[in-house]
């Protein structure tokens, strides 16, 4: 009797310690979890983190990711309205807010990823089909201030691969939340040519830039002109000026030296006239100069006299 009881005993601990083994789980913060019952959902999902009971070997745990998590599709080539191809890669945001549905309609992230290949690629091929090229290669962002008048006069409103790429999302997320999956962005993570439209889209890049650098060459120029025009006034008339000024202060001079001379000759003219010869001898006659003079030329006058 003893040992059956001792039998007993154990067999209640063994029972009670695969009771609390089984019976509770842990759900971490960033996960979300649904209980089944023979493969069969059992009440609403788990979304708190917590300490959670369950029935030990009837009811099992289903853990499902609550964080966002990345799509990324293939690299498509797809034409645009105006029959132009490109390739296009998109990537795209999502993550699982209903357990429930999701574990009904889709179980596996293998499956999930590719419902949204389906999903998200029809969509963008949908989109990229009913617009231009220049409006997947252009960004929403870009600005007008590099175009002439008569340019942004003859092209219609761009509205960019932003706005198409939120289209894409608008379109797309009402396609999701059937699988229990909230599609939360989109976006066009690269935008390439095919080889013969590259080769076409850099000709026009560069005769483009071309033509926006003989603009600015040209502004530059009319700028350089107008400066050079306003320094040569601006010379001419400081030139002008100091001219006008010297021609004064030469006057003004040239009258005082006069008066100068003229105050020296009145004193004596005898002397300023022998001084004057003196001055003209040593310019005239140098080491290996020869003069033949006439008697009554002004310059023998004095040396006739020394004689």
């Amino acid at each position: 009797m003893k040992q059956i009881v001792q039998f007993f005993l154990v067999g209640l601990v063994l029972l009670s310690v695969t009771v609390v083994y089984d019976g509770f789980f842990i759900l971490k913060e960033d996960q979300q979890a649904m209980i089944t019952q023979f493969g069969a959902p059992v009440g609403e999902s788990k979304t708190d983190a917590g300490f959670y009971f369950k029935l030990p070997f009837v009811q099992d745990i289903s853990y499902f990711d609550k964080r966002i998590q990345i799509w990324d599709g293939e690299p498509n080539q797809i034409p645009t309205n105006d029959k132009t191809y490109v390739y296009l890669d998109v990537t795209a945001r999502w993550r699982i807010t209903d357990a429930l549905q999701y574990m009904q309609a889709v179980k596996t992230e293998a499956r999930a990823k590719s419902l949204l290949d389906d999903i998200i690629d029809g969509t963008v091929r949908d989109m990229v089909n009913k617009n231009n090229l220049i409006e997947i290669i252009r960004s929403s962002d870009w600005s007008t201030d590099t175009m002439t008048n008569k340019d942004i006069d003859n092209t219609p409103p761009v509205r960019g691969r932003d706005v198409i790429s939120n289209q894409v999302l608008e379109a797309a997320a009402k396609a999701t939340p059937q699988y229990g999956i909230e599609l939360l962005d989109v976006m066009f993570k690269r935008v390439n040519y095919i080889e013969s439209v590259r080769l076409k889209v850099y000709d026009r890049m560069i005769s483009e830039r071309k033509r926006i650098a003989a603009e600015k060459r040209s502004t530059g120029e009319g700028q350089k002109a107008e400066i050079l025009g306003k320094v040569e006034r601006e010379l001419k008339v400081v030139l002008s000026e100091a001219n006008r000024e010297a021609s004064e202060i030469k006057g003004k001079a040239d009258a005082e030296a006069t008066k100068i001379y003229g105050d020296v000759y009145g004193k004596d003219p005898e002397f300023y006239s022998f001084y004057k010869t003196l001055e003209s001898y040593s310019t005239v006659i140098g080491d290996n100069t020869s003069l033949i003079l006439s008697s009554d030329s002004d310059l023998y006058r004095y040396l006739k006299k020394a004689e």
